[in-house]
């Protein structure tokens, strides 16, 4: 290579860098080039250095290329005037277009969602609900007994080595402070939930189920079980409605199969139907644009959320069925829903909770000053609100101890089986799609952002206007959080971009829409996207297409991509998170899957300094910067989410928080080998709303 045409490349080099350095999405670019010309330094440096020298030149000469093919995309994207960003009042919360085949009546669906989110009695010790990690805002703000250790850690073969070492506070059941973040650690700030247990029935009618607790390795203070904690951060569920799939690694799939949470992915998932009262079939069901209740079904069957392992919905439907072992050797452990069922249907909704008589949905069925609703029963609400062929039948389903199940007129009380009625064994598709229903009412567009968008320019501060810039510029939010939703994840946004698509830096490797690896920790910390369902099949919707699964288990032909996927390629799915909405963020500390981050500066700080692992390019904020960003992310607050005003009011609650202790290293046996529970109440709300509940560590 001569010394003019060097000259010339330095040049070119020199003034398309100065260019790309000037805008932030140019910057992002650079930088993800950047990194990877040092990655290829670092793997090179040892005694490869003239080849090093030459994919160095091969680098640049590339580099140029698509440097002028970004300025070219920047000079036709200057040209076109984007459209205003709308309200999120103006975005239609997705449902599925069949819906109707299923729910008679909405507002009755809607108001078995609300009971069965609250109900304490859904858990399998009768105390924890949905709502117990979804109380405030949506989210937790709970901050005693909420550290596990790194358990979804791998090694890089991908094989399970998970971490058992609290890292933070020593032990279980710490108290966090606020000088134990920004975390340092695979430590995770997450949710209690269950303790160890293995489910052995339910009786009809009782809400605690019948279990024998375990001891537990890891959850246990001084040999004395506590509260088990999840492995990843609790999101809200408030806007949830708004999202393609849902869960941190999109494992709540899209299509609802009526059973759990994998859709088509489950070969086997089917649900019982009457084509009259004296003739049941087994039939398959797809719900679209349901994921939300795909994730409704999974915690009730969680051995570390709510349920004692080896509880099926039917038992939580029969208090709500037995273990059907096909399901559960395919499933890895994830059961249908037939005891739940059993459990609950002859229970007296929210039987442990008062009502306010001003409840937005329920007050009209409230016995305030006593607890539960009047004159409604489960079964009853599941007939006002779902069609009568999935719930109505003279047959009942047996299943046997091998899982085969068989229709039969009358129950024989055969010890080899168990016995659902047809509302029991379906209890898992009520479930799923009423706590959907309801939580799609739990839209927070309300906000000074959605006012300043409607055209009221005094809505935002100026301070907040300014950072209102910095998060669509310099600070580029916008390449994840995108449109109204304010998230690349949303069903609006993946019907857009496609569910796959190219990353839009070199190489341009396909990724699933929505999903991020930002650097909060290393991905074999938790590979998340990168990890696979309970049958063995990639998360990752880019690695099913490789595999040319993406028809079979999505139910549509996958995107074309420009140029065509190869199936030898690198997919970005590793540590690959889906981005989270923003409206209320001020309000759902702690922050990250790994819930490592307690304050919104913190947040600032991590995305300033590139991330914690080098992926992302450093912004240059300023400090005065920085404050304006965050005054913005708190004018995506909606008050009446604050103040738990209508549609986010709700009955009593009582969730526990930590263990009472004489010292900390050490709990109070409550003579069966568990932690005596410390529970906190969250009072009654009605429409009218209340003072809320104190933010995270505050």
């Amino acid at each position: 290579m001569g010394f003019i045409p060097i000259l010339s490349l330095v040049i070119s080099i020199t003034g398309l860098s100065i260019y790309l350095l000037l805008t932030s999405k140019s910057r992002f670019l650079l930088k993800s080039m950047v990194t990877k010309i040092k990655r290829q330094e670092w793997r090179f440096k040892y005694g490869k250095l003239n080849y090093l020298r030459s994919r160095f030149l091969k680098t640049i000469t590339i580099a140029v290329i698509i440097m002028a093919a970004i300025i070219a995309g920047n000079t036709v994207s200057a040209q076109v005037t984007p459209s205003p960003l709308p309200s999120l009042k103006s975005i239609s919360v997705p449902q599925p277009d069949n819906l109707g085949d299923f729910v008679k009546d909405k507002v009755a669906a809607v108001k078995l969602g609300k009971t069965l989110f609250w109900d304490m009695q859904v858990g399998s010790d009768g105390v924890t609900a949905c709502a117990s990690c979804h109380f405030h805002a949506g989210a937790d703000n709970r901050s005693k007994n909420q550290i596990a250790p790194g358990l979804l850690r791998i090694n890089p073969d991908g094989t399970e080595n998970p971490d058992a070492v609290f890292n933070v506070g020593g032990l279980p059941n710490y108290q966090l402070k606020p000088g134990d973040f920004p975390f340092h650690s695979n430590d995770v700030s997450s949710s209690q939930g269950i303790f160890n247990s293995k489910f052995v029935d339910v009786t009809p009618g009782n809400a605690e189920d019948k279990v024998t607790n375990e001891p537990d390795p890891v959850f246990n203070v001084g040999g004395i079980n506590v509260r088990r904690v999840e492995p990843r951060n609790t999101p809200t569920v408030i806007n949830s409605a708004f999202n393609f799939r849902n869960f941190w690694d999109g494992r709540a799939q899209n299509i609802f199969n009526g059973v759990n949470p994998f859709g088509l992915r489950d070969p086997n998932a089917a649900i019982a139907k009457a084509a009259n009262p004296n003739k049941l079939e087994f039939v398959k069901v797809s719900l679209k644009n349901s994921s939300l209740a795909s994730q409704a079904v999974g915690p009730p069957l969680s051995s570390f959320e709510s349920s004692a392992d080896g509880r099926t919905f039917q038992e939580i439907g029969d208090k709500f069925g037995r273990i059907d072992r096909r399901s559960l050797s395919a499933g890895k452990g994830k059961k249908l829903p037939r005891k739940l069922a059993k459990k609950l249907l002859p229970l007296r909704p929210l039987g442990k909770q008062v009502v306010h008589p001003q409840d937005s949905v329920l007050g009209a069925d409230s016995r305030s000053p006593k607890p539960g609703l009047k004159d409604k029963t489960y079964g009853q609400l599941i007939q006002d609100a779902f069609k009568p062929e999935w719930w109505k039948s003279n047959q009942l389903i047996q299943v046997d101890a091998e899982g085969r199940r068989t229709f039969v007129k009358k129950p024989d009380r055969s010890l080899e089986t168990n016995e659902y009625t047809l509302m029991e064994y379906n209890f898992s598709l009520f479930f799923g799609l009423a706590v959907q229903l309801y939580e799609s009412t739990l839209i927070a567009n309300d906000t000074p952002f959605d006012r300043f968008l409607e055209g009221n320019t005094n809505a935002l501060t100026s301070e907040q206007q300014q950072g209102k810039q910095l998060f669509e510029g310099k600070a580029f939010c916008i390449a994840c959080h995108v449109g109204s939703e304010l998230t690349a994840a949303s069903t609006s946004n993946v019907t857009k971009e496609g569910r796959i698509k190219r990353a839009p830096f070199p190489p341009n490797s396909p990724e699933d829409t929505g999903f991020f690896n930002i650097g909060v920790t290393p991905t074999t910390e938790d590979p998340s996207l990168g990890s696979k369902d309970a049958f063995g099949n990639p998360l990752s919707e880019a690695r099913l297409a490789q595999l040319g699964k993406f028809q079979l288990l999505l139910g549509e032909n996958p995107p074309t991509l420009n140029p065509p996927l190869n199936p030898t390629e690198t997919v970005f799915a590793d540590g690959a998170f889906k981005a989270p909405g923003l409206r209320n963020v001020e309000l759902t500390a702690p922050y990250f899957h790994n819930g490592g981050h307690a304050t919104l500066e913190q947040v600032i700080d991590f995305y300033n300094r590139g991330g914690n692992l080098g992926l992302l390019p450093p912004l240059g904020l300023s400090p005065e910067e920085k404050q304006q960003l965050v005054a913005f992310l708190k004018g995506l607050t909606d008050e009446r989410v604050r103040y738990e005003k209508a549609p986010f009011d709700h009955p009593q609650l009582f969730v526990p928080n930590g263990h009472p202790s004489g010292s900390s290293t050490a709990v109070i046996n409550d003579g069966t080998g568990k932690a005596t529970d410390s529970l906190l109440e969250i009072p009654a709300v009605g429409k009218n709303g209340g003072s809320g509940t104190p933010n995270f560590l505050s």
